[in-house]
């Protein structure tokens, strides 16, 4: 962006790779950063690139590298930049690699593992993670008791659970025990309300696609930069462009 050109403060954060704009919101609104000095919590608010902001007395500027890193997210790894919990973070597992701020687009939660991007580029992250991009995520899940026979069309067809309605895009059970199911939305913790108000208990639970990008081998624990192709695929893929 231009020196002098103005945007508001929580894209501004974004470029910075602190998190994405959703989330740099909540910063704002947290009373954690500061322009020129003077805490702002005003969403409104604009700034350039010749404005000193800071998060928690840091502060930050924009980053020109842009990166674009896929995470196999093992079991047990919280999708948070920090945790006041103490739990670990799966951002963690990329800090010797990068020294780039990255935040996760989306979420998996914690006892969940597989696929979960991570990026300092706001205009990417706001893409894929925004409802209306309607982006494809395949899920495994395994189960510790037999599947009831008619549980993937119920999820296809629709679900509602304490008042939420969860609807897949695509399910499909694979053995007794195991099922593939597709959402295009992802409510918080859908796949395990669905099945937990079916009776069923979920042993584990791993995201294997993200739109065109497959797992492809990639161990937990592991990453890998996402390829121009992959990038570009992602993007075009998104409904809302």
């Amino acid at each position: 962006m231009p020196a002098s050109e103005q945007i508001r403060l929580q894209a501004f954060l974004a470029h910075c790779g602190v998190a994405s704009r959703r989330a740099s919101e909540k910063i704002i609104l947290d009373g954690r950063v500061a322009v020129n000095g003077t805490v702002v919590t005003e969403l409104g608010t604009k700034v350039t690139e010749k404005d000193k902001v800071t998060v928690d007395g840091n502060p930050v500027t924009p980053e020109e590298n842009k990166r674009y890193v896929l995470l196999n997210k093992p079991a047990g790894f919280v999708c948070s930049s920090k945790d006041e919990s103490d739990r670990k973070c799966a951002v963690d597992l990329l800090k010797d690699d990068y020294k780039e701020r990255l935040y996760n687009v989306g979420r998996l939660d914690m006892f969940s593992g597989g696929l979960i991007i991570f990026t300092n580029d706001g205009d990417f992250a706001a893409r894929l993670s925004h409802p209306s991009s309607e982006l494809e995520k395949e899920y495994i899940v395994d189960t510790s008791l037999p599947l009831p026979r008619d549980l993937a069309e119920k999820f296809m067809k629709g679900v509602r659970v304490d008042g939420v309605f969860y609807k897949c895009k695509a399910a499909r059970e694979m053995n007794s025990h195991r099922m593939q199911v597709v959402l295009i939305e992802g409510k918080n913790r859908e796949i395990r309300r669905v099945f937990e108000s079916n009776g069923v208990a979920i042993k584990r639970l791993t995201r294997v696609r993200i739109g065109n990008v497959q797992m492809d081998g990639l161990a937990p624990g592991e990453h890998r930069d996402l390829t121009a192709e992959e990038i570009k695929g992602l993007l075009i893929l998104c409904k809302n462009r």
